[in-house]
C-alpha cells in the first residue's frame, strides 16, 4: 500500500481527533493514525513527538506518566477543554476546505 504524505496543517487535527476518543501514549497515537487511515498515513516519531510537545505546551493536551499495556512507563496524552475547542475549530475549517476542494474538482 502506498504511504501518503500527511497534508500540511492536518496533523494537529488528526492528533486531537484521536485523543478526543481516549487518552493514549505517543506510540498509541501513531498506531491509531496508521490504523484509521488504512495504513496510508504513517507518522515518524520525529514529527509526532514535537507536535505532542507543542500541543501540551499550548495547553491543548495534558499528560501524565503511567504504565502502558506492556507494563512500561509511558506518557499518556488527553485533551484539555482548550484542546476540545481547538479540535472544533480545526474540524470546522477542514469541512470548509474539503468542500471547496471537492467543488473545484467536480466543477460545481
Amino acid at each position: 500500500m502506498e504511504k501518503l504524505d500527511i497534508p500540511q496543517g492536518t496533523l494537529d487535527l488528526m492528533i486531537l481527533t484521536i485523543l478526543a476518543r481516549e487518552p493514549l501514549h505517543g506510540y498509541g497515537v501513531s498506531q491509531r493514525l496508521t490504523l484509521l487511515s488504512h495504513e496510508h498515513f504513517r507518522i515518524n516519531p520525529g514529527s509526532l513527538f514535537p507536535s505532542l510537545y507543542r500541543l501540551e505546551q499550548d495547553g491543548k493536551l495534558k499528560a501524565e506518566w503511567r504504565a502502558s499495556d506492556n507494563n512500561r512507563r509511558a506518557k499518556y496524552y488527553a485533551l484539555t477543554a482548550s484542546g476540545q475547542r481547538q479540535l472544533g475549530q480545526h474540524r470546522e475549517r477542514w469541512t470548509r476546505i474539503s468542500f471547496a476542494v471537492t467543488s473545484v474538482l467536480e466543477g460545481a
